[in-house]
């Protein structure tokens, strides 16, 4: 409940005055209660409740000149493409810009919603993490996707008053990166956050899988006997201060942070707190190695195995978005093996 909450008042901050819903969202919404917001507009196809509207429209001046802007949101499963005039409203006479939130937008849909002459702006469900222009740019409705995991903020800007001739658009795609300007309410709202989930003790609770076999996590440092050189190449890369970048930015009591920065969270002896399990943080030799608790009794005879975790459990493209089309350059950084083994061997 607080995370929602917490994302609600973020997105107020931001001035945000309406957002779309998907059917998900609408879902989750409704079980924790948060349709009805005073401040916050709400639009979206997928709910029957009147709180939450498919539509929105506000005027502008434009050059001098007034200009109204409606956005409708519309699930082209559910609804005919040839009521999206009615869905829009009746013409009101002014310089009018419709903007069409599609459910879902391949070459036939979008060809059908142009025949209407309706639209002047199709926004489509996305299609990878960055936005783009889905059609050529200089063609009416103009057709694009905002992009994945709020990498990018979308700029859509109206060139010249419409009048009777189609609108012009100028679309930017803004990366989201660690020099944008930063807000302070916007991070005591993030501190606050972090603060409801330390003193939740969620980090503690985090459910946990039994090993197979009776095995256990042991810790890096039980490797180093054997495993001198490897030990001390490793010690010197990122990921064996991993853990360290969460204490940095205070994230290192969320365990939706915490399961890609420490070893074995999920898992009974495991990655538990700072407090209890010291030697478990940072990304260690079990995390890509398995636990190895036999390994080391058997003074090597007896194989690591599984579970393993593999770069792309963490590297994803929600938390790691440079790492697809990089692997090679990623993986280089985490060479601690001797020659001739090479980077390109590492599973």
């Amino acid at each position: 409940m607080n995370k929602y909450d917490k994302t609600l008042k973020y997105l107020i901050l931001l001035s945000n005055n309406h957002i779309k819903l998907t059917d998900k969202d609408v879902e989750t919404a409704t079980n924790l209660g948060l349709l009805d917001n005073p401040v916050l507009g709400l639009i979206t196809p997928y709910a029957a409740d009147e709180k939450v509207a498919t539509r929105f429209q506000r005027r502008y001046l434009l050059n001098g000149k007034p200009v109204l802007i409606r956005v409708l949101t519309y699930d082209v499963e559910a609804s005919p493409i040839d009521q999206l005039r009615e869905a829009f409203g009746d013409e009101s006479g002014e310089n009018e810009i419709n903007i069409l939130l599609a459910s879902r937008c391949d070459a036939t849909i979008v060809a059908s919603i142009a025949r209407t002459g309706v639209v002047d702006c199709i926004i489509c469900p996305a299609v990878s993490d960055e936005p783009m222009i889905v059609d050529e740019p200089n063609r009416t409705p103009l057709v694009l996707s905002p992009g994945r995991f709020g990498r990018y903020v979308c700029k859509l800007q109206i060139k010249g008053t419409p009048g009777k001739g189609k609108p012009k658009f100028a679309f930017e795609a803004i990366p989201v990166k660690e020099d944008l300007q930063q807000d302070a309410s916007l991070l005591n709202l993030y501190k606050d956050y972090q603060q409801i989930v330390k003193e939740a003790n969620i980090l503690g609770e985090h459910p946990r899988f039994a090993l197979p076999d009776n095995l256990q996590y042991v810790g890096s440092k039980s490797c180093m006997r054997c495993h001198a050189y490897e030990y001390e190449k490793w010690s010197q890369q990122a990921h064996a201060t991993a853990f360290e970048t969460l204490e940095k930015v205070g994230s290192n009591f969320d365990p939706e942070c915490v399961v890609c920065h420490v070893v074995g969270m999920d898992y009974e002896s495991g990655f538990v707190t700072q407090d209890k399990t010291p030697h478990l943080e940072g990304v260690g030799c079990e995390n890509c190695h398995g636990p190895g608790s036999q390994h080391i009794m058997t003074a090597g005879l007896t194989k690591s195995s599984e579970p393993k975790s593999t770069c792309t459990d963490c590297h994803t493209p929600e938390h790691s978005g440079e790492y697809a089309g990089h692997e090679d350059a990623f993986r280089q950084k985490i060479v601690h093996w001797r020659e001739p083994n090479a980077d390109s061997n590492v599973k």
